[in-house]
């Protein structure tokens, strides 16, 4: 497996903190692999390491409460510093208890954890700060790249843009095996991480209402407006009832909901989000006959490598046009448009007319899939196959 230096990098400051690390992203995105090579870099400074798989259930048999954890991390530790690694820790009840006691004595802990609540409600509170977080997500293009070359494979950009960047699914060679592994990865992140957690009585309702919502990423959605067209399919639920759902596969890292920024009223709009998913196999797997949406797709693609660059995203509604992105990032503000094509005269007008009005002083920048270079004198076009090479919009596509 490859080095994902950048998450590394980012929590190797704190490998002696007595902050307490959270590594949290959607199920089978490689949290596990980075906590591993985080325990391989400590290793060669110290053999004071204990290491814990909830999901392995030799561990769970042996440990059953936070206070079981406590027990068995000080019977099996030596003196000095001791560096925890808590793997899918929230299975254990009131595991923050043991994060708080451990973190007392002497120990640097680190968890794994698919599901946002580990930053939320009583974990928070219990520790009022003392921790830091670090989100994994699936893989982006170079890190797909990197790793089909570990195994001796290409991936080209077209299967990029359908079947996305969960680790797992290159070591796959055909579209069948590739599929059953992530129609069997989205039942277990859909039943294990939601329906049985949240214990949802209406599984068959929430479903659909799941599938919807995965099937159309990169669009704008209220929950009103998904619970009035779940109605008319004949799937009774309640707008209420939908924004909780959402907000249960938010929890999960299984989408994001990204803020609207009006400039008309200089805030953010609060009764509509758009909706990107954490990777576009997760559209994918639910089109039929190979009827991919690649257009959609490539737009969430492009919000997904933005944030693996480090920029602050949101959604732009420049006086009722939008603008697909404004991303942020060491005080420069880029206005981002995305489009598959512009080929044809329509599309292209209506992609260049968002950027009408922005300040000049901002980056403008349209990418499409087109080879042709379409820039301007005021808007800068890159190729999607140049963007996903890219380090940051400020770099000049390689």
């Amino acid at each position: 497996m490859i080095k994902r230096e950048k998450y590394i990098n980012e929590i190797r400051g704190f490998y002696d903190s007595d902050l307490i690390k959270i590594i949290t992203g959607v199920r089978r995105c490689g949290k596990s692999v980075v906590l591993e090579q985080v325990m391989d870099e400590i290793r060669q400074n110290s053999d004071n390491i204990i290491f814990l798989n909830f999901e392995d259930r030799l561990v769970t048999e042996k440990i059953n409460t936070w206070k079981d954890i406590v027990t068995y991390v000080e019977d099996n530790r030596t003196t000095g510093l001791c560096y925890v690694f808590l793997d899918e820790v929230q299975e254990i009840e009131d595991w923050q208890l043991a994060c708080k006691t451990l973190r007392l004595r002497k120990c640097s802990v680190f968890i794994t954890g698919s599901n946002s609540k580990l930053l939320s409600g009583e974990f928070t509170k219990e520790l009022s700060g003392r921790y830091v977080s670090f989100r994994i997500r699936p893989f982006v293009f170079k890190e797909v790249s990197e790793y089909a070359k570990e195994l001796g494979k290409s991936v080209s950009e077209t299967d990029y843009l359908i079947w996305g960047g969960f680790p797992k699914r290159l070591e796959f060679n055909t579209e069948n095996e590739i599929r059953r592994y992530l129609n069997d990865l989205d039942d277990t992140i859909v039943v294990n991480d939601i329906i049985n957690r949240y214990k949802i009585k209406k599984d068959r309702e929430f479903r659909k209402v799941a599938s919807f919502i995965l099937i159309s990423n990169a669009r704008i959605y209220s929950a009103k407006s998904i619970a009035d067209y779940m109605k008319s399919k004949g799937i009774p639920c309640t707008s209420n009832t939908v924004q909780k759902w959402i907000s249960y596969l938010s929890e999960a890292y299984i989408i994001d909901q990204v803020n609207r920024y009006s400039r008309r009223a200089k805030k953010e709009l609060e009764q509509s989000h758009k909706i990107y998913n954490c990777d576009v196999a997760l559209n994918s797997i639910r089109c039929e006959d190979k009827r991919y949406d690649l257009t959609h797709n490539l737009e969430n693609i492009v919000y997904n490598e933005l944030l693996y660059m480090g920029y602050n995203v949101t959604v732009y509604d420049n006086n009722g046009r939008e603008i697909d992105f404004l991303a942020e990032k060491d005080n420069l503000r880029y206005y981002v448009q995305v489009a598959y094509s512009v080929a044809e005269d329509k599309t292209y007008r209506r992609e260049m007319s968002a950027f009408n009005g922005t300040d000049q002083m901002d980056k403008r920048i349209l990418i499409t899939n087109d080879d042709i270079d379409y820039s301007t004198s005021n808007v800068m076009h890159i190729r999607f196959k140049d963007f996903l090479k890219m380090d940051g919009l400020s770099n000049s596509p390689k």
